[in-house]
């Protein structure tokens, strides 16, 4: 009983001093603002709308939020439209897309604010900000 005693605190003291570095390890780190990523983005809601997403938080295909494979929750991101000029930031909340070679997937909201909700897609260009979505400042829209 008294070795097997030792043995547990043993084991609590070394989990305990290497949590700290798996935790830090285990953090994605955010990529240098003005970084750019371009390619396809779609757009999705509906059957979503008031589920989980990756961050926790309830969808909302009214809010200006996002899906992306590996850029980190909380990443706000601006995304333009090439083919028509128009840009509208986000915040990236869920991962995915999952379909083809696409890059993002955008609520309903900001698939309307950059003309492409009838489209379905559009080829845009991500760039991420020197801001997250806890510096306060929401997301805003820009027509060019």
């Amino acid at each position: 009983m008294h070795r097997a005693m030792h043995r547990a605190l043993a084991i609590a003291i070394v989990f305990t001093l290497l949590c700290p570095a798996l935790v830090s390890a285990s953090k994605t780190k955010l990529p240098e603002p003005g970084f750019t990523q371009v390619g396809i983005a779609s757009w999705y809601g509906g059957f979503f709308q008031g589920r989980p997403t990756a961050s926790g938080e309830r969808f909302d295909t009214h809010a200006l939020t996002a899906a992306h494979k590996t850029l980190p929750l909380g990443t706000l991101v601006r995304v333009e439209n090439l083919q028509n000029g128009y840009s509208v930031e986000v915040r990236i909340n869920d991962r995915g897309p999952y379909v083809g070679k696409r890059i993002i997937d955008l609520s309903k909201a900001a698939a309307k604010q950059l003309g492409m909700f009838n489209a379905g897609t559009a080829k845009v260009r991500v760039t991420v900000l020197d801001r997250t979505a806890e510096d306060g400042e929401p997301p805003t829209i820009r027509f060019m």
